[in-house]
């Protein structure tokens, strides 16, 4: 059966205690204020608290419906997460062997640092999960009934809170619910202008193929035009980023992969590797571009961001109708773009804002996917959806975590 089309049938379970002030604390700063005519059981937008021990008692079903001709032409693809987001210092990092600016998956060493984010630091829960961002990002830019976004979750109040988030912007979630375990989460420790991102993938581990394919989803991706796969999704199911390449590359459709971490491109570079011929796009930052280099034994230096982008738009590519753009993102300095098959490398210079204005980095190179997608989808040109991407991540260094501003705020160029 399809996981997507049902939710939990029984009562949510029971918040733990431990998390109640981080849960009463939560709110989905993209949920409009006016909560007066919702029932009170479902009021679980903007500064509404939610009782850790509240439940729904009756089913909620979430319908889905086929979706008529034009709608939807980007599905995104990766793991759902719950961000528990708290501003830590050095001593957190050191007692957990975390780095700064970071993104690992939890072993059991890191399983207790959950608990302290929640116990001893003011932590907050925003809806995370980087393809999750960038598909919240992309339906801001795009309108409702424009984007669908797959993964796995669990049967609990976390994904409730997950389907709540991403309302407003008209995004459409459709999730493999796991009967047995949890939704994912992700320890978020601020320090400064860093962040180091722990993940637990816990639900959204268990995606698979099945879910894919079965016959409302696939009709979902049969009518996208454009997929985009978050890196981290190479540690979960590899077989499902490969149908949707094979899909686009026998169909002439758009296959946007971001790398994500460092990681993914130097600990599962096979899987990455397998699925280099279908990206028509390859996004990335600096430090991803460097463990790139790295792994694969580039002829160049881990710090010529351009000679790197241009290798990775020169990979072999399996639908030869049009070239692959690598892009490489580097916070305050340029966007660089790589064209396979042209030798020039463009810079594109990011319009900094005053730093008094950032308030949370997390979630920048998210954004900036978000409105490059999103640009790609309204049939921009390549300049317009680098600009685009840069738009929206400082919209979103200027909110808290990986959220955007509401009223919603258009597109415009930058001067």
């Amino acid at each position: 059966m399809s996981f997507s089309t049902l939710h939990p049938s029984g009562p949510f379970r029971s918040i733990p205690r431990t998390i109640s002030r981080a849960l009463r604390s939560y709110y989905n700063p993209t949920c409009a204020p006016k909560v007066d005519a919702i029932p009170l059981r479902l009021q679980r937008c903007a500064y509404n608290k939610i009782s850790p021990r509240q439940t729904v008692t009756s089913p909620r079903r979430y319908l889905s419906t086929m979706a008529a001709a034009n709608q939807y032409p980007l599905l995104c693809l990766e793991n759902p997460l719950l961000d528990i987001q708290a501003v830590g210092n050095e001593d957190l990092l050191k007692k957990y062997n975390l780095k700064a600016n970071d993104a690992i998956l939890a072993s059991p060493e890191h399983v207790p640092l959950y608990d302290e984010l929640l116990n001893n630091y003011d932590a907050k829960l925003i809806a995370g999960g980087a393809a999750q961002n960038t598909a919240r990002g992309a339906s801001y830019v795009l309108g409702p009934d424009r984007v669908v976004y797959l993964g796995g979750v669990g049967d609990d109040k976390y994904a409730a809170i997950l389907r709540d988030a991403v309302k407003q912007v008209g995004l459409r979630v459709e999730y493999r619910v796991d009967p047995k375990e949890p939704t994912g989460r992700c320890g978020v420790v601020i320090t400064g202008h860093n962040r180091s991102l722990c993940t637990d993938l816990a639900a959204a581990n268990h995606y698979d193929l099945d879910h894919l394919k079965s016959p409302m989803i696939w009709d979902l991706v049969k009518q996208a035009q454009f997929y985009y796969v978050g890196g981290y999704h190479f540690t979960v199911c590899p077989p499902a980023i490969q149908a949707l390449g094979e899909e686009a590359a026998a169909n002439n459709k758009t296959m946007v992969v971001n790398v994500s971490a460092p990681f993914i491109a130097e600990f599962f570079k096979d899987p990455l590797d397998a699925s280099s011929p279908y990206w028509d796009y390859v996004v990335c930052n600096e430090s991803e571009a460097a463990a790139y280099a790295r792994s694969h034994a580039l002829s160049v230096a881990e710090s010529d961001v351009p000679a790197i982008a241009r290798a990775l738009a020169d990979l072999p590519k399996a639908n030869a109708k049009k070239p692959r753009v690598a892009v490489v993102t580097q916070g305050t300095l340029p966007t660089v773009v790589a064209v396979q098959g042209q030798k020039d490398v463009r810079q594109f210079p990011v319009h900094a804002i005053d730093a008094a204005k950032i308030n949370d980095t997390n979630g920048a190179g998210d954004a900036f996917a978000g409105g490059f997608v999103a640009g790609l989808v309204q049939g921009k040109p390549l300049e317009t959806c680098v600009d685009m991407g840069q738009w929206l991540a400082r919209l979103s260094i200027q909110e808290l975590g990986p959220s955007y501003p509401f009223p919603k705020q258009a597109y415009s160029a930058s001067s």
